[in-house]
Formats: structure tokens, sequence, C-alpha cells
């Protein structure tokens, strides 16, 4: 079924992975044995910072090397988190260094080589050799394509490998002798973010690569539902994976214990095998369907940083209540005490920086976020509805959602990125404007932007790595005329008569093809007549069909240099052609196309009321969106008095009345003043009296009971037994769905929704 990808596997593995690291400065099983203590603290737990470097690469690195962003945002968030961790970290251990006296004997250059690449205390190498090595991968990747980056990474782990545990065999060679300790004057290790790191951070990313391509392959994205042959399928390559990892880990150990039988390590954080065992394992752990626990994400990255000091701390307070035999001698005792520190101020850690953002969320207005009217979402529903469309798509065929209009109203980069993490890669756009927002929300993949982009704004379509409608030929020569490569679409008239070049135009198509600085990645059309299979709209969409396929298959053969130019640029997928929308896909799935432009389908509605009944059967869609607002005040009304602009109502009877924070500049239609319209109060019809003002409505609550300012007022959604849907306010506004939700105001913050529950206000964004 369709649902958020699972991380779960990760998280629990962070804190075993912040675990082993406390293990490898404890050495828990020193006490029972030296052979016992290295395996553990110097073959497997070696696999724990490899598995934080293979995490920063799956996450981060493909959008920069696989689809190469132009949005920078999400790699200087990552360089200013461990900036300031590390800035911080230091801090923390400076009074250390100081009783230590590490510092005053340290020379100008020897605390410049302690920040940049040692760390200041023992763990902190890491934070700058992340940096380093994301520096390093980076560079690499706008050089040289991906194997041959991922090559050069491996030589470089294998230049660490004969500093490290092979030096033994390296320091036999003079010249190799040399050469290492001329890099031990600058770096004490080659574990680092150079020989280290950048292997790692590839492995993630390629594995990131691996997923998306299977995907891809098999025909079907996450959200498909799967068949039981698929599910054994996943089970037998959790197995085999399990089976490779173990394999592996057994072969490391074998090479660990050998090289310290042989005293051949100069250090033993690199070993040939460990890359293996790598893969496997975080392949593994991607693979398993746990639920995600975001708390331990927080919780790990503390115990990693406080845990020397808790072993400072542990062995302090042993000294003081004369437990040093039980807490520091007894090695097992020992670690399990800084194990339980540690978590302690992690899990203290995690609970402070949480009020501390919170604090910070409500100084910069986000308790606000229900404070007065505002749009929930429901994740499961938007999920539902990935499943029930991509349960239609044909073989081979992609969605590529519609999040124009601020997403239908559903907010773009909400909803963009949601489908994001479940494989969609792929969204079309009104304008550049729209486009921007999401690729500044942290929004990859491809981008369409189906609509006119005036030739000054051409600039962001490269910045911001856009892909672009060409009009008719017209503007194409515009677009070749700004005088740099820009990614394209061409779109087809193919009897709509709004945008497109004409499909009789056949030479100006093939002469769009040839311009050279555009890079044609695909062509597509417009249906508008694809509501219904009635005789006349059916004969119409098959003629569209039969024009925009004459015109591609006329692009092979007279496009000239065009699709070869294409195919020639590095990571380019061909040509695609997209035509079905929302009820394309449900109307006439055999006319195929690449992509599927799904809009209003995917947030759970159709245009009206009898679309919904009609396609039932075959979609049923659930509303993603929900309405609601506060009772600003509740009044007494008596008889012969007047409520809201114009004297429009007049009371006949005392009446009760509550006065809603949200009106017409919030996107509710003016035209259900007068009793046309209403809302649900304590799960019963309130109707709306008086005219529609731009910030309040007023509603009549007589009759129901405990009524008080603060309360919630339901605009759209349901409340109790009772319900209000986007297709009710449509009908009773003499509009369309699309109108309805797209209308509603950017003052209104948009939170998600699990089931019955509403997300914490931190999660909307206005």
């Amino acid at each position: 079924m369709a649902m958020e990808k699972q991380y779960g596997g990760m998280d629990y593995f962070r804190m075993a992975a912040a675990f082993l690291v406390a293990a490898i400065h404890t050495s828990p099983l020193a006490s029972f044995g030296g052979e016992a203590d290295f395996i553990l603290t110097r073959v497997f737990a070696r696999v724990a910072v490899p598995f934080f470097f293979m995490v920063t690469g799956y996450f981060l690195l493909p959008q920069y090397l696989f689809r190469h962003s132009m949005d920078l945002r999400p790699l200087k968030q990552l360089f200013r988190k461990l900036f300031i961790l590390y800035g911080a970290a230091m801090l923390l251990y400076l009074p250390v260094n100081i009783y230590a006296g590490q510092l005053g004997e340290a020379g100008a250059g020897e605390l410049l080589r302690m920040i940049l690449i040692e760390g200041t205390f023992y763990h902190l190498w890491y934070l700058p050799a992340a940096m380093l090595g994301v520096a390093v991968v980076l560079l690499l990747g706008q050089k040289l394509p991906f194997f041959v980056m991922t090559l050069v990474s491996f030589l470089l782990y294998l230049a660490g490998l004969f500093g490290d545990s092979y030096y033994g065999a390296a320091e036999q060679i003079p010249a190799l002798k040399s050469a290492y300790e001329l890099l031990f004057s600058v770096s004490s290790h080659t574990r680092n973010g150079l020989f280290y790191a950048p292997l790692f951070l590839v492995m993630g990313a390629g594995i990131s690569r691996m997923e998306h391509k299977d995907r891809r392959e098999r025909g079907r994205m996450p959200g498909r539902e799967e068949t039981r042959a698929t599910k054994k399928k996943h089970r037998g390559m959790i197995a085999a994976d399990m089976a490779c990892f173990g394999i592996c880990l057994g072969l490391m150990t074998t090479e660990g214990l050998l090289l310290h039988g042989l005293k051949m390590q100069r250090h033993d954080s690199m070993y040939v095998m460990l890359p293996a065992v790598m893969f496997f394992l975080f392949r593994l752990l991607v693979s398993l369907r746990i639920a995600p626990v975001k708390w331990f994400r927080r919780v790990s990255m503390w115990i990693y940083l406080l845990h020397p000091l808790c072993i400072i701390l542990v062995r302090g307070g042993a000294k003081a209540v004369h437990l040093e035999s039980l807490l520091v001698e007894n090695s097992l005792l020992h670690y399990l005490a800084v194990c339980a520190v540690s978590l302690g101020c992690g899990c203290a850690a995690t609970v402070m920086e949480g009020r501390i953002a919170a604090a910070k969320g409500k100084k910069e207005g986000f308790h606000l976020a229900k404070g007065r009217a505002w749009i929930e979402l429901d994740r499961e529903h938007l999920m539902e509805n990935v499943r029930i469309l991509e349960s239609l798509l044909a073989t081979g065929q992609r969605l590529m959602p519609a999040v124009k209009a601020d997403a239908y109203g559903h907010g773009a980069i909400l909803v963009a990125g949601e489908l994001q993490k479940v494989g969609i890669d792929a969204f079309c756009v009104a304008c550049a404007a729209e486009g921007v927002t999401l690729r500044k929300g942290g929004i990859t993949g491809e981008i369409l932007v189906l609509g006119y982009t005036h030739p000054e704004d051409f600039f962001l379509l490269r910045k911001y790595n856009l892909i672009q409608t060409v009009v008719d030929y017209a503007y194409g020569k515009k677009l070749n005329g700004y005088g740099k490569k820009i990614r394209v679409h061409i779109k087809i008239d193919t009897g709509m008569h709004r945008l497109g070049e004409r499909a009789e135009k056949k030479k100006e198509i093939g002469r769009i093809f040839r311009l050279k600085n555009l890079r044609v990645e695909g062509i597509y059309t417009h249906l508008c007549a694809d509501e219904t299979r009635e005789p006349a709209e059916l004969a119409f969409t098959k003629r569209q069909a039969a024009l925009f396929y004459e015109i591609a298959e006329y692009r092979k053969t007279q496009a000239g240099g065009g699709e070869k130019r294409l195919r020639k640029d590095k990571g380019s997928p061909g040509i695609k052609t997209h035509l079905l929308a929302s009820y394309g896909l449900i109307n006439y799935p055999e006319l195929g196309g690449d992509y599927v432009r799904c809009g209003i389908a995917l947030y759970g509605l159709f245009g009206d009321g009898e679309g919904a009944r009609r396609y039932a059967a075959k979609a049923a869609l659930m509303p993603v969106m929900s309405v609601k607002a506060r009772i600003a005040a509740v009044k007494e009304l008596y008889q012969g008095e007047s409520a809201g602009y114009g004297l429009e109502y007049k009371a006949e009877e005392d009446r009760k009345i509550a006065v809603l924070a949200i009106g017409y500049a919030d996107g509710l239609p003016r035209s259900l003043s007068g009793g046309r319209g209403r809302v649900l109060i304590h799960g019963r019809s309130a109707p709306v009296v008086g005219r529609i003002c731009m910030d309040q409505t007023i509603v009549d609550i007589t009759g129901i009971g405990s009524v008080k300012a603060g309360d919630v007022a339901v605009i759209i959604g349901r409340d109790g037994s009772e319900e209000i849907t986007a297709y009710e306010i449509a009908e009773k506004a003499g509009t369309i769905t699309n109108e309805i939700v797209s209308r509603m105001g950017e003052r209104l913050f948009r939170i998600w929704r699990w089931g019955s529950a509403a997300a914490e206000p931190s999660e909307g964004v206005p």
C-alpha cells in the first residue's frame, strides 16, 4: 500500500552506532579477554562511523550528483549544522583540553591542525571530516561521471588503508614510508575527510540511486499496491542482504584478527572488507519496513557528542563514592554505566533542544497556526490517493503531480515534500515563481513550468534547474536567443487552442527541436474533453491523441539532431511524452504517455459531485483538505436587531450568533452569504447569516448548546456524523472544487493531520 518511505531501520541503528562508538572508547570486554574486546571494538564497532557518512550520502548527495540540483539550501543547512555542532562541542570540551594541558603545549600550526583535521577532542574528528568529505565528493561529482567518481573514492580509501590497518606492508617500501610520514605530519591518521569519508558518502548516494532505478525498471513506484509475489521477492532480498552482511562481517573479523596478530596495524579503522560490510548492512537497513523513530535521531547525535564527557563523569563519580573497582576496573560495568549516563544526558539534551525550538517557534508566531483559521491536511488520504492513481498507471508510466496554485491550495512544499518521500520526483507548476518556491523549499527532481516565463526571468530557469514549456515556435526562438542551454518540453496544440504550437505546423515543431540552445526533454498536449466518454467527447479526445502521437512519430524522423544531442547528454532519459491528466487517467488510460499530470484527483476531488459519484467505483479518492476556524465571539441577537454589513440579516426572534475568524480574504466564497452557506459546530449545522466579511463570518448557533469563544468551526470537513464537502460549497457558489480549494488564502496555516489528530502547530507553515 502507499506509505511514507520508512527509515526506522536507520533510526534504530543510529542508536546502536552511537553506543558502538562509546564501546570503542571504553573497551567493554577488556576485563574478560583482549581478543574478544578487539573483535567488538576494533572490528564490529568500526561500522558505526561509516554508517553515519552513508546516511549523509543517501539523503543529501543524490540531488547534486544525479539531478544536478541548483538548490543549495540542503547543502548549506548541513554545513551550518555541522559548523554549529563543532563549535559548540569545542567549547564544551575546552575545559577538559585546558585541564589536560593540550592547548598550552600546542603552537598555532598545531591548533589549526586540530581544528581543521584532527578535532579538538578525540571523537570530534568526525565533524571536520564530514564537511571535507562532502566537499570532496561534490567537487568530484562536478567533473566526473558517477562510476569514475566512485573509483576515485575507492582509490583514496585504498591509499588510506595502507596508512591504517595495512601500514605494516607500506612501511616496508621506503618511498611509501616517506610519503606516509609526510602525510602524518599533517594528519595523525588517514581516517579523515579525504581518504576515509568520500567512499562511504558515495556509497550512500549510490544505494539511493540504485533504489530509484529499481523502481523505474519495475514500472512502479513505492505507492503501488504490492502483490504477494513482490512481497516475497522483497523478503528474499532482505534475507540475501542479511546473509551477505554476515559473510562479509565474518571475513572482516578474520582480516582484523590476522592483521592484529601480524602487528601490521598503525590504526584499525579501515579494512579491505569494510566497504562490502557497509554496503550490505546499509541496504538491509534501508529495506526494513519499520516505523521511523525521529527521537532516536536527536538522542543518538547527543550520545555521540557527550559520551567522552560521560566517561569522565563516571570515572570521577566512581572515585568520589569509592566504587572504582566496580564502575571503572570492571570494563563491562564501566561501559554500561557510561551508556546509561550518556543516554540520560542525550535524552535531557534532546528535551531541552525541543523546548528551545518550541519557544523559538512561539516567538516567531508558529503558535498561531491553530489560533485563528487553518487547513488540516490528511497524510493517509494523500497516500491512499497516490496508491489509487498509481494502480491505474500503465507499466513504466509515472505520476507528474500538478502542484501549481500552491498545490490547489493544499501547500505546494508540504505536498511535494511528502510525495518526494515516496519516490515521486517529477512535478509541474504554472509559472517559474512556483518552481523557484519549490526549489527553495527543498524539492528536488524535475519541475516543469507549464506556462509562460518572461524573457527577463529566463535566468531563473537555469539557476533553479527548471524545465520550461515552449508555447510555440516564436517563443522557442526567444528561449534559444537567451544564449544558454535551457531544458524544455514542447507543448502541442491538438484542439484546445490555448498554449502550444498547432499540431498541423509540423515544420515549426521540427525547427524547435533544432534550436541549439534548447535541450528538448519532452513533448505534451492537453486534453480538453476527457471528463466523459460520451460519443462527441470520445471522438474529440481520440482525435487529439492521434494528432499528438502523429507529432511524436514525426519528430523521430524530422527533428534533425535534436534528439541525438539529447541522448548524448549525461544522464539523459530520452524525450518523454505526456497527455493525460486526472480525468484522462481515469477515462482514457489506453492513450498512454510517460507521465500523467494528475491534479485535482491527487487531492481527493473531482470538479463536481457528479464526477465523484460517476468515478467512485474506479477511483474512490479521499479528500485531503479540511478547513477550520476559531469562534471569536458568541453574542445574543434580540428580535428586530440586524447583524453584518448592509443590515441584510434581521432577527425575527431572539437568536444566538457566533463570529468566526475567517472571511472571504481567506478564500471563503462571499456568495455563501445570506444563509446559502453553513458550517459545523459541535457536530451540528450552523447557517451563515448576513454578508460574509473580509476577515469574519457570522453564523446562527441557536439551539447548539455550550458554544463559546475559542471553539472550532468546521468550514470544510467532518465533525461527528456531519460533513461539509468541497462539492457542497462549490455547488452553492456556482463553481467547481478546483476553484474552492485553490483560493484558500495564504494566511491560513497548513497543518498535517495523522488519522484523527492534527499535527503540532510547529509542523505547519503559513
